[in-house]
């Protein structure tokens, strides 16, 4: 039997901007999505979160509160199940560090709502923002997406 990955995911925006990255690793390499990860064993999703903000844009972050909780099928070519993430993202503030892409984020850079148009994203990302950036009113209710 396999077991649901748990990840986070950070929401960060300033400015009117929104902070995403670009995955340099499967699932949804190439593709923009909030920075996030796995949480390690033994560790606090809180505590994930912010290290994988400082490993993915070398910012440090406060995180505010809990904005969603979603379910993401990674499936493959011939629709087969190959990973199931429980993703719960946090809405975070910038206190310090300086955005710098690194370690699996190949990029990292501000977006405005116009800009988003036509950026390739991954599903469960383009979801999230509908619900949470592109329209602030928002359900904010549980989702879930494929990447």
């Amino acid at each position: 039997m396999r077991w649901p990955i748990p990840a986070v995911g950070l929401f960060v925006v300033k400015d009117g901007r929104v902070l995403l990255v670009r995955r340099g690793n499967e699932p949804g390499r190439g593709k923009w999505s909030l920075p996030g990860g796995r949480v390690r064993f033994g560790e606090r999703s809180e505590d994930a979160a912010v290290r994988e903000m400082r490993e993915e844009t070398g910012l440090e972050v406060r995180l505010r509160k809990v904005v969603d909780v979603v379910d993401v099928f990674w499936r493959g070519p011939e629709g087969e199940l190959l990973e199931h993430f429980v993703i719960v993202d946090f809405e975070a503030e910038v206190v310090g560090g300086e955005l710098r892409a690194s370690d699996d984020a190949i990029d990292a850079r501000w977006f405005s709502p116009e800009e988003l148009e036509g950026l390739e994203m991954t599903d469960s990302t383009k979801e999230f923002l509908e619900r949470h950036f592109l329209g602030r009113f928002g359900s904010g209710s549980r989702g879930q997406g494929e990447l």
